[in-house]
């Protein structure tokens, strides 16, 4: 049959790849997705439950069930430092992906530039090829920590160029961009007349007390930046497909006529379970500093094994692993490493061509289960020497 080029074009990601194919091991340990182990808590369970018990489960309107959306904004005003208007500056999305894809469909015509920050989420291409726009990649270097800097965004624009994603924390680095650096972004969008999609589905995750910083408090950014949002990290719902989007008026209003069109509406019991989380448990910090302990377990033991090494993620649930000393490039790392030690991770070739020399480990479980990763990886890399 004839398929539209568009979707003849995509390609399923190496992430899922070694997923699908770790599924052919009993015994294998698979730190692919960043999908957490840990359960919401039994406050949200229940409340999803209950509005399935209640029948809650037809339509909402298209862009949320207003008292999700007022929860959601209060939220925001407190972390945030500004109150965005929930009847027409927010709405409900499928999972932080969709609030990725609506925003960018909204945005993007065909022929059209974003510029993406490398190392990148893997989705952020394909989406905006889908939406007949052009990515443009901006590699940022270990040396530098990951971080673009802004000379090096401004080689790449040219007046095609309408929009850029800024990823803080970062899947898969575990960056967290300081003040100063979005402060470089927003003169840089400011000064070219770009609109910022910022994805900060990993906020809360964030370590060493650190604090939250968003480019939408930058001057001038509330009318030109997007911020998308989930659940599922904040409150490990990743199954629940619920997430959103706070940015300016006409945006949020093009998205929803979007969302219409595409899946109606956010699943409704999973809109009663996220106004039950943002209402009862958004003060929780438990999966926070669950993911700290394992963070600091399995960054000092991977840089204790001889040829690997790896900065250390200031938040998300990944490390970015240096494996050059291997000599091998990450995909032919990655599928042996499965086939002789059943241990699962993601090639870093999947979040730029400029990283072929770096894995990604998604530390999603327990640190009993890491330890056991870690013996294995070690294992697979004294082999290399003999």
């Amino acid at each position: 049959m004839r398929l539209s080029k568009r979707a003849a074009g995509l390609e399923t990601s190496l992430t899922r790849e070694l997923f699908g194919k770790a599924k052919q091991y009993q015994d294998v340990i698979d730190l692919t997705l960043g999908d957490p182990d840990l359960m919401p808590s039994e406050l949200i369970r229940e409340a999803a439950c209950e509005a399935i018990r209640q029948g809650k489960t037809r339509y909402s309107v298209n862009a949320g069930l207003p008292e999700a959306r007022r929860q959601i904004a209060d939220c925001f005003a407190g972390e945030y430092g500004f109150s965005p208007d929930p009847e027409k500056e927010v709405m409900l999305t499928v999972g932080g992906m969709g609030g990725l894809y609506l925003s960018l469909a909204a945005l993007v015509d065909p022929g059209d530039e974003v510029l993406v920050l490398g190392p990148y989420y893997v989705n952020y291409i394909q989406m905006i090829r889908l939406c007949g726009g052009t990515p443009k990649i901006v590699y940022g270097r270990e040396e530098n920590g990951f971080v673009v800097k802004k000379e090096e965004l401004e080689a790449e624009v040219t007046p095609k160029t309408v929009a850029m994603i800024v990823n803080s924390p970062s899947n898969p680095a575990g960056v967290v961009l300081e003040r100063e650096t979005l402060e470089d972004y927003a003169d840089f969008a400011r000064a070219h007349g770009l609109f910022v999609l910022s994805d900060e589905v990993y906020q809360t995750l964030l370590y060493d007390g650190r604090k939250p910083v968003s480019i939408i408090n930058c001057r001038d950014m509330r009318e030109r930046c997007v911020v998308i949002e989930s659940m599922s990290k904040r409150f490990a719902m990743t199954g629940y497909r619920c997430g959103f989007a706070v940015g300016p008026e006409p945006l949020i209003a093009a998205m929803t006529k979007m969302q219409e069109n595409i899946v109606s509406c956010t699943p409704l019991p999973s809109q009663y379970a996220a106004i039950c989380a943002y209402s009862r448990c958004r003060e929780d910090h438990h999966i926070r500093d669950e993911f700290e302990k394992r963070r600091n377990y399995i960054f000092e033991a991977v840089n204790e094994i001889p040829g690997l090494s790896c900065l250390k993620p200031a938040g998300t649930f990944y490390l970015f692993v240096n494996i050059k000393e291997s000599g091998m490039d990450s995909v032919s790392f990655a599928y042996r490493l499965l086939e002789q030690e059943h241990l699962a991770i993601v090639p870093g070739v999947t979040y730029g061509q400029a990283y072929d020399h770096y894995i990604r480990i998604a530390f999603t479980l327990p640190v009993e289960v890491l330890k056991e990763a870690v013996r294995r990886l070690s294992r697979f890399m004294a082999g290399l020497k003999n």
